[in-house]
């Protein structure tokens, strides 16, 4: 797992490799910028296009200033610099550079506290005033020259964060930052550019190697990470040869009412196609012809009206609770039978989530390696309303510990918080996706994943990394706009594949 730092850990990173490769700081800057650059002329190979590089006097500044130098020399003839100077300080790195940059004849123009709003009449900003240093709202002059650039809807690519956007921590919601059409980050991905509140101000982001140690990013201690696919390589099990379907467990699915059958079907389907050796779905009566004729290889216990059916539990090696499912009566007393008496792991989601929530004395009953799947208003419910998505992330770290259970906390990079208080940041998923009854594909998948004997936690990133990569696969290889679930399906044995090969 790649770990991800906060922002004072990022700068003891730098000052660990400056120490320790050994590296000059302004060498180090070096490296940075050829890193940006090299991400650069493959998205912009323009070389006659205008750009002008917005430089604060600071490592940021100094880094663009580098950038300038280093596209000149690779044949982009149309650049200029602007220098902000509100205020006197600057630091060694940003000196030296702005002195090599003298000797290219770039145009440098100076921008001071009296200094009216610039013209800016380049087709491309690149944005390196401020950086990753910032750890308050813009105010003042920063923030005036900001909504001026905003106003100007020019493409911006940023230099490792836009102005104005904190790398972690709180992001205000009138905040103001640089839009950036493109963030090309050094190193790894800032935290807060896995968060939802990142997406009014930045279109896309690359990370960029620049060389930090490894040594120092292997032992740094943080409870945040991002999924890589040579972990899924590890966690993922292949099949072998004199295995049966004994081998691969038995799964309930335990969804749908008379009007809400597709969200059974899904579920189950879902866990039958992600490898669980049998699965069983407790339906209504009603459903039985649609899952029989849809899904014959899944197995029924029917439910009638408000009785609560005889469950044999030992026959299960896991357990799926919620999609489709209602908030009747019956149903929570159908919740508080799986809850007494299944006493492996349960993956709950959607209607057993609310009704979680508006019986919170259950939360505390569940089995001990637990997965609750919440999406944004779903966590809310459960743990009470948040104003943002850094103080959810908190929670979920805070309850995955309190109540020994796994929180999949669902967004375009989705979290998995785990008992151990660490939080892994999925790398897969797509637009196309944000259709209706994805989450009770996930939930199948990660109950065919518990039943297959994954650890709870290894099921939860294994599982919504598949979910996602078979999106990718059909969005990104296929060019698709809109992937519907039922597609999600028949993809995932073909997406598993791939990762024993």
């Amino acid at each position: 797992m790649l770990p991800l730092l906060i922002a004072q850990q990022i700068r003891e990173a730098d000052a660990y490799t400056i120490a320790n490769e050994p590296i000059s700081s302004v060498d180090l800057m070096e490296r940075a910028s050829k890193a940006f650059v090299g991400w650069f002329i493959n998205h912009y190979p323009d070389k006659n296009q205008s750009i002008s590089v917005y430089c604060g006097t600071g490592n940021n500044g100094g880094d663009g200033l580098a950038i300038a130098r280093i596209l000149s020399d690779h044949g982009y003839c149309n650049l200029t610099v602007k220098i902000i100077r509100f205020s006197n300080k600057a630091t060694n790195d940003f000196t030296v550079n702005l002195s090599r940059l003298t000797n290219t004849g770039i145009p440098i123009i100076e921008l001071t506290q009296d200094s009216k709003p610039p013209a800016e009449t380049a087709d491309i900003i690149i944005d390196a005033m401020l950086g990753s240093g910032l750890n308050k709202p813009l105010a003042g002059d920063y923030k005036a020259l900001v909504n001026h650039l905003n106003d100007l809807k020019k493409t911006v690519v940023a230099v490792d964060v836009p102005t104005g956007f904190l790398t972690d921590g709180e992001i205000a919601k009138d905040a103001t930052v640089l839009r950036a059409d493109l963030v090309i980050t050094f190193q790894q991905a800032k935290l807060n550019l896995l968060l939802p509140e990142s997406a009014p101000y930045v279109d896309c982001w690359e990370a960029v190697d620049i060389g930090l140690s490894k040594d120092f990013l292997d032992t740094v201690t943080t409870p945040y990470y991002f999924v890589e696919p040579k972990d899924i390589t590890r966690i993922f099990k292949p099949r072998h040869k004199f295995s049966n379907k004994g081998t691969y467990g038995h799964a309930l699915i335990i969804a749908g009412k008379d009007e809400t059958m597709g969200a059974a079907l899904l579920s189950a389907s879902a866990c039958a196609h992600a490898g669980a050796g049998l699965t069983t779905a407790c339906i209504p009566k009603s459903g039985l012809v649609a899952l029989n004729s849809s899904m014959p290889e899944v197995m029924a216990v029917v439910r009638n009206n408000d009785e609560v059916p005889e469950i044999q539990w030992d026959k299960f090696n896991s357990v799926g609770i919620g999609p489709g499912l209602g908030k009747e009566a019956a149903v929570l007393k159908l919740l508080e039978s799986v809850i007494n008496n299944f006493q492996k792991p349960i993956v709950v989601d959607a209607d057993a989530l609310n009704l979680l929530a508006e019986n919170p004395h259950l939360v505390v009953q569940l089995p001990k390696g637990s997965i609750l799947t919440p999406h944004m208003k779903e966590f809310d419910r459960l743990f009470g309303a948040h104003t943002s998505w850094w103080g959810r992330l908190q929670t979920a770290k805070a309850k995955a510990a309190e109540l020994s259970v796994c929180i999949v906390l669902k967004n375009d990079y989705t979290i998995t918080a785990t008992p151990e208080g660490k939080l892994y940041f999925n790398s897969t998923s797509n637009p196309a996706m944000a259709t209706g009854g994805m989450g009770d594909v996930l939930t199948g998948i990660i109950a065919s994943l518990l039943a297959q004997k994954y650890s709870p936690q290894d099921a939860c990133i294994l599982g919504v990394y598949l979910h996602g990569k078979a999106g990718d696969e059909l969005a990104l290889t296929n060019r698709l706009n809109v992937v519907l679930p039922g597609k999600i399906i028949n993809q995932l044995p073909h997406t598993m594949a791939k990762l024993k090969a």
